[in-house]
């Protein structure tokens, strides 16, 4: 059997799954009836930056001057709309303009790939089918409902759409219709896509009373096992400890709970960072992602670059390596 005939061959199989999430049976032979597999979806599986970059190439491609220049333009253009926005949902408006900076550029590239095309082929082969399949329903339930039409519903590789990149679930789960017109349009209005963005984040745990967090100094002698998601200490405790911020000043929250976070280990900056990171990490859980929007955020409020050195000298391990790394850790019995 050919790939495109087995790849029909999905396609009938996988509409009793459809019906079941309330899909007409004329929407999906309009949309699935006559697909092929896309290559380039397959092509690009696997090789996301986040993962595959040094942190500070990955940082200063999308936290560039460019970029924090047009970010600041979209804050004047938009003032009113973010503002609001974040009035009702109490998430920065900076962050909210840094997520759709680095998802799209503040819409210059949001993906010229139809997402069903796209979720059809990694439901039907490759590592991500689970991902695929779930996601491939929920856009089909996205096109029942009329919010998009099918030649609309472009998006990236994996199925991220719109001005601020959701994934199918995701927008069902927490796209919102900011303009009142009757339609969550992620692809084409602002307002939509960036009240969208701030409604997940806050459903993701953001809270206005505590920032993401502060590029900070760790006192000499600091031990490094306490760094990690799982190490987390009130503001204040880490104070006691001293980690102090690296500009100096306070903190302003004591209470906060937060973590240590060292993307490039010991000899490069370290940061302090709270539940609002973990807020951002649910967009993309990436750190490198997270911190990109964090810093992107500031540098668009107006703050400067980050104070320590990244160690660009040190080799880094690629992905294989540092999984192959972490298998012979966790045979000696280091992880749990």
């Amino acid at each position: 059997m050919s790939q495109n005939a087995a790849f029909q061959q999905f396609t009938v199989d996988f509409w009793p799954k459809a019906k079941a999430k309330g899909v007409s049976r004329r929407l999906y032979n309009k949309v699935m009836g006559n697909l092929t597999p896309n290559p380039k979806v397959i092509e690009l599986d696997g090789n996301q930056a986040e993962f595959n970059t040094p942190i500070w190439d990955y940082l200063a491609k999308r936290v560039s001057d460019t970029r924090i220049q047009k970010g600041r333009a979209m804050l004047q253009e938009h003032r009113s709309l973010v503002r609001a926005i974040e009035q009702r949902t109490g998430v920065d408006r900076h962050v909210i303009l840094a997520i759709w900076g680095m998802e799209t550029n503040y819409g210059g590239y949001k993906g010229e790939l139809s997402t069903i095309r796209a979720l059809a082929t990694l439901a039907y082969t490759g590592r991500r089918q689970k991902f695929g399949r779930k996601q491939l329903l929920a856009a089909l339930q996205i096109l029942q409902n009329g919010d998009v039409s099918p030649e609309q519903m472009m998006g990236s590789w994996a199925g991220a759409m719109g001005h601020t990149q959701f994934i199918p679930t995701t927008y069902n789960a927490y796209a919102v219709d900011w303009t009142g017109d009757g339609k969550r349009d992620v692809w084409n209005s602002i307002g939509d896509a960036t009240a969208s963005t701030a409604n997940y984040l806050r459903k993701s745990g953001w809270k206005k009373t505590r920032p993401w967090g502060w590029e900070v100094k760790l006192p000499r002698g600091f031990d490094y096992s306490k760094a990690g998601r799982s190490k987390r200490r009130s503001v204040a405790a880490w104070a006691k400890m001293g980690v102090r911020p690296i500009r100096g000043g306070n903190y302003g929250v004591s209470r906060a709970e937060s973590w240590i976070v060292l993307p490039a280990g010991a000899k490069g900056p370290a940061f302090l960072v709270t539940q609002n990171f973990k807020a951002i990490l649910a967009y993309n859980n990436s750190i490198a992602y997270a911190l990109g929007v964090a810093h992107l955020a500031d540098r668009i409020r107006g703050a400067g670059p980050f104070v320590g050195r990244w160690p660009k000298d040190d080799p880094q391990l690629s992905r294989n390596q540092r999984k192959e790394l972490q298998a012979l850790l966790a045979g000696k019995g280091h992880y749990k």
